[in-house]
């Protein structure tokens, strides 16, 4: 996608992202969740900024070589554009550089375009987790993707 540049996430971007969240998800995280991610030395987050405006954002933990991605949000007007993707992308790399061994995610069971997009970054399906989210009451599916050994570690 041209005029999309991934970002790390600074303070001045705190509140289109928390209004992006609260756009996106039924359990959104407030303003100050995301200014201590700011802080908060095992947090990794990117924003998708198209012509200065956060288009989504996506975040990751990092404990003991291993990451959790936290959240993915793209904008329901930049939706379907491949934000999402790049994102995951660029967590993925950041990953790489980390030398990370592997990525999980919750994902909602009725998300299935996101399930579909984390298949083709190479996550799959390892579990689920039942009644994981509340509003409205969903299991989750936890996914996973293991580093590639060799000089591609985690190539995408």
């Amino acid at each position: 996608m041209t005029g999309v540049t991934l970002v790390p996430m600074e303070r001045r971007h705190l509140e289109a992202v928390a209004e992006l969240e609260g756009r996106c998800f039924s359990e959104p995280w407030s303003f100050e969740s995301f200014l201590s991610e700011t802080e908060n030395p095992i947090a990794v987050y990117l924003v998708a900024e198209q012509d200065g405006q956060a288009a989504g954002y996506a975040g990751m933990h990092v404990i003991l070589g291993e990451g959790h991605i936290t959240n993915v949000a793209v904008s329901p007007e930049f939706r379907r554009r491949g934000i999402g993707r790049r994102l995951c992308e660029g967590l993925i790399r950041k990953a790489a550089r980390r030398s990370l061994r592997s990525l999980t995610l919750e994902v909602r069971a009725s998300n299935f375009a996101a399930q579909d997009m984390y298949r083709r970054l190479g996550f799959a399906e390892v579990g689920r987790r039942k009644g994981y989210y509340q509003t409205p009451d969903e299991d989750a599916i936890l996914m996973t993707r293991e580093a590639e050994t060799g000089d591609e570690y985690f190539g995408i």
